[in-house]
């Protein structure tokens, strides 16, 4: 039983973090992992369990965009493919490639250096698989020792950097609060799972709920459960002041997940003024307008139209 179900079971005391969690915490968890296993960003790196290669992107992602990470990673692994060959390099060949491909402060390059000659010399060149043995390399922070025992190993804790923050102080009304947040992602995190989550969760919020969401265009798995997308209301940690999509379709459509979550249906005609105040059935804003929205909401399973002493009612699936 994961930590998120023990305090489901005990109820919670209004103290716990974790009480903002949904009850259903699986529905979530495959709701996620399935998103992310239907279709997600493809990156070089998430096709290797080798731990040397997960650290090399690691340490490139740290200050370059993905798009240039991904020639830079190609090209750095054909110099040197294991890290026994980066072990054996000249230093200075090393800092050379990081300049030359502008991936920031050399001094990564040149710990990475020492991190490889670290774990052929203490470690006969096999990496560690646990996160507080990996910190012990150099230049390896918390961070990027999860990362490492996560997507090598499938041995890492939830990943909680500013786009997971995001993400849960959107959807689950998280207080900004560091502890609450390792404590939440935690909670979620499928018991042997880390892998799969930390990766679906960093595309989650690198593609659905970024600074300004896309929660529709990328179908984002947790709208039916979102806070934000229930009340319009996206400010985050990092997004001090409201993304700007007032009257949006977007908006609109949050506004009918927030009036149907309160009702088992309602008759078009009834749902209309919960969402636009200005709602005139026949008018531009009207009751077929109201149809395409719920239409749409029903293409991405959140919703349906239904018939009900001969009106069309909607409600939540």
């Amino acid at each position: 039983m994961s930590d998120a179900d023990t305090a489901a079971d005990e109820g919670g005391d209004g103290d716990d973090p974790r009480d903002c969690l949904p009850a259903d915490v699986d529905a979530v968890r495959d709701a996620l992992v399935s998103w992310y296993e239907d279709d997600h960003r493809s990156f070089p790196w998430r096709e290797t369990t080798d731990a040397y290669e997960i650290l090399v992107s690691e340490v490139m992602s740290q200050q370059t965009q993905l798009g240039r990470v991904e020639t830079a990673w190609d090209e750095f692994l054909n110099r040197w493919p294991t890290v026994h060959d980066l072990a054996a390099a000249e230093r200075g060949d090393v800092v050379g490639f990081w300049t030359g491909h502008s991936l920031g402060y050399n001094n990564r390059a040149r710990y990475l250096h020492e991190a490889a000659q670290q774990v052929v010399s203490e470690y006969d060149g096999a990496f560690p698989e646990d996160p507080d043995e990996l910190e012990e390399l150099m230049g390896v922070g918390p961070y990027t020792a999860n990362a490492v025992a996560s997507f090598a190993f499938n041995n890492g804790n939830a990943v909680v950097d500013t786009n997971v923050k995001r993400v849960l102080y959107r959807a689950f009304d998280v207080p900004d609060d560091d502890e609450a947040f390792e404590v939440v992602a935690g909670a979620l995190m499928p018991a042997g799972e880390s892998r799969v989550w930390n990766n679906a969760m960093m595309e989650l919020g690198g593609v659905a709920c970024e600074k300004v969401p896309s929660c529709d265009e990328a179908g984002c798995p947790w709208r039916e459960w979102c806070h934000a997308y229930e009340t319009g209301d996206f400010t985050a940690p990092d997004v001090p002041t409201q993304p700007s999509f007032e009257g949006s379709r977007r908006q609109m459509r949050g506004r009918v997940v927030k009036a149907l979550s309160n009702h088992d249906a309602l008759a078009l005609d009834d749902l209309g003024p919960k969402v636009r105040v200005d709602y005139t059935p026949d008018g531009e804003n009207g009751r077929e307008w109201l149809r395409g929205l719920v239409a749409d909401l029903a293409d991405d399973g959140l919703a349906e139209l239904g018939d009900r002493d001969g009106e069309t009612v909607a409600r939540l699936r």
